[in-house]
């Protein structure tokens, strides 16, 4: 029994698969009757919903913007009101609820909006066993604080060399943010059977996800790529991966 919830965040170069594996996740948590599972799209260009296949309303970027710019209802205070807007653009789902981190900030001081964010998310996560944040390359949340310090970084790449040399990118961002190596993690996606030639160390991934078919046409019928047949090479994959992850947290306890 997990005494608090895990926290794994996705992140890598954009067109990696880090969104279909962060659904895969969530739905492998679920199936494994790990729930509820909280998912967190943290990237600017937001698209793990359809991912998942869900609809968001409103991202926490605008709710910010909306809650401190508008009058507040009589009888609320600016705190309280920012917790109820924060729930309201929690989207609620079969074994899962999502939200949306939505866009950077624009100009100004928003120093104590994202500090009550930051607050809200650390309620919110008591609720879960498992949370997957889908996260961009430059992970903007986590140096502002707004998601935490995750218990697991999984850096997704291709076998390609622009992907492959984003991991060391990324790595050295993790580290500088305080989070220590043994919990940064490589995964394969689209793997066949080699990698280009670029040098990322000598660490093993995690997890080698095979190319499959299944993944390329639920993208292209547009239907949630979360939904692919149970027996699919991907779905296998990632809940072999969930497996280790929750072998992870359980020995995190003891």
């Amino acid at each position: 029994m997990l005494n608090r919830p895990y926290t794994i965040v996705v992140s890598g170069k954009g067109g990696t698969g880090k969104t279909t594996l962060s659904s895969l996740l969530v739905r492998s948590f679920i199936e494994m009757g790990e729930k509820p599972v909280l998912a967190v799209d943290a990237d600017p260009n937001a698209n793990l919903h359809e991912a998942l296949g869900v609809t968001i309303h409103e991202s926490l970027g605008s709710m910010r913007e909306e809650a401190f710019t508008r009058k507040i209802p009589p009888g609320m205070n600016r705190h309280d009101y920012v917790r109820f807007r924060f729930r309201q653009a929690l989207v609620e789902s079969e074994g899962f609820d999502l939200v949306a981190m939505g866009r950077p900030e624009g100009s100004g001081c928003y120093c104590f909006a994202n500090d009550l964010l930051s607050e809200c998310m650390t309620e919110l996560e008591r609720e879960y066993r498992f949370i997957v944040i889908d996260t961009e390359a430059g992970m903007e949340h986590i140096s502002r604080g707004t998601i935490g310090k995750p218990d697991m970084l999984l850096i997704v790449s291709d076998p390609g060399a622009r992907g492959l040399r984003t991991i060391t990118r990324i790595r050295e961002i993790a580290t500088q943010l305080g989070l220590e190596p043994e919990k940064i993690h490589i995964v394969f996606n689209k793997y066949k059977t080699v990698t280009a030639p670029v040098d990322i160390g000598t660490e093993f991934p995690i997890a080698l996800l095979p190319d499959d078919p299944e993944v390329e046409a639920a993208d292209l019928a547009a239907t949630p790529v979360s939904q692919i047949p149970a027996k699919s090479p991907a779905r296998i994959a990632v809940r072999d991966l969930a497996e280790k992850i929750r072998s992870m947290a359980i020995a995190r306890t003891k």
